[in-house]
């Protein structure tokens, strides 16, 4: 049904993205109960940027999974070319990572006291490694997007034969339905009578990502709406957040509820249609705006391609390194705002060097998470 396509900038920015929001969300919260106290009849400034942080940025993982039904649905391949071309990809760093790691943090709490395990006999170790790959140790939990994508894997040549013979209303219908699961299982957390347990999310992001791709609708071709369907989202979502937060709680949406799904569609057709925007002002070659955003050699295009190539593996590997970061550098050296961001360029920063080092290794880049 559709041709491969060349490299698309906008996918690699999507990307980048998507594991900038993820770093974002595990920052989020190990820090937010220090603007626990800042909830009240009027919030502190703190306490409303946390909270946008961590509801806004909570489409990671759901970028990652529109990405996947843009790039892989609706083309003509079997079920074995593509589980042998994308299993590999996803299983041999979620291993090496796994051990790799557990080996790194095993370590730490031998020499530096780290509380990662709690004894060193054979038994605790193997279950420590054992838990790590499970997403249950320290500085593993979010291996549990393995397992997920994993799933979703096995089952996309099932909805791929279905795309290859439906047209894009068909999509919709089953979009409007996967909307209603977003809406009462994951928002308003009650079971829809109807029992529609095929169009959960995770399945349902990746349909959303092949259609917003390949739809013809004007309004899902225009950036301003794109724009609309993000602040809209992201307000309601501070404001709901504000409503059902109390002084010793926060209140923070699922990441496959209605209102993410939302922001997800906006975000994917702001950047799918970018180029729509008037930016004759950047067009002139020698300036310094053309110079940072537009040329191909840009530092925003070469920042974005570089996270995409290493997405999957700062993914396994960031918040280990966070936690490690998070146990040596003191809250108390900083105010919260200033340890917030230390805290997320020490990981993202980190992370691109250990991915780029070691992808320079042969044999070894095969198997860290590299693009």
């Amino acid at each position: 049904m559709v041709a491969k396509s060349k490299r698309i900038f906008y996918f690699d920015a999507l990307r980048a993205l998507a594991i900038i929001s993820v770093i974002l969300i595990h920052i989020y919260t190990v820090t937010r109960g220090y603007v626990l106290s800042g909830y009240g009849t009027v919030p502190s400034f703190e306490w409303i940027y946390t909270q946008f942080i961590g509801n806004s940025f909570r489409i990671g993982v759901d970028l990652f999974l529109v990405l996947s039904g843009a790039l892989s649905l609706g083309r003509d391949w079997t079920i074995k070319s593509f589980l042998s071309k994308r299993l590999p990809r996803i299983i041999a760093p979620f291993l090496f990572w796994g051990i790799v790691l557990s080996i790194i943090l095993i370590s730490l709490s031998y020499f530096l006291n780290y509380p990662y395990i709690e004894s060193f006999s054979l038994m605790s170790i193997l279950i420590f490694i054992y838990n790590a790959f499970m997403a249950k140790s320290i500085g593993f939990a979010p291996y549990w997007f393995f397992w997920m994508i994993l799933g979703t894997y096995l089952i996309m040549p099932i909805f791929n034969k279905w795309i290859l013979n439906s047209d894009l209303k068909e999509l919709e219908y089953f979009l409007s339905i996967w909307l209603l699961t977003c809406l009462f299982t994951f928002t308003l957390k009650t079971d829809f009578p109807v029992k529609l347990t095929y169009f959960f999310s995770p399945i349902g992001l990746v349909v959303l990502g092949y259609y917003l791709r390949y739809t013809e609708r004007k309004l899902l071709n225009n950036p301003y709406f794109g724009i609309f369907l993000i602040v809209a989202s992201s307000l309601l979502m501070l404001l709901f957040s504000y409503l059902f937060s109390t002084d010793h709680s926060f209140y923070n949406f699922d990441r496959y509820s209605f209102l993410t799904a939302i922001e997800v569609i906006g975000v994917f057709v702001l950047f799918k249609n970018f180029n729509s925007f008037n930016l004759n002002f950047l067009s002139n070659g020698e300036s310094y705006l053309y110079k940072l955003f537009v040329d191909k050699d840009s530092i925003f295009k070469r920042s974005a391609f570089t996270l995409a190539k290493y997405s999957y593996g700062i993914y396994l590997i960031h918040t280990a390194i966070m936690s490690i970061i998070y146990r040596t550098i003191s809250f108390s050296h900083f105010n919260y705002t200033s340890y917030f961001l230390t805290l997320f360029l020490l990981d993202v920063i980190i992370s691109v060097i250990v991915m780029s080092l070691l992808s320079r290794i042969p044999y070894v880049k095969e198997c860290i998470g590299s693009k």
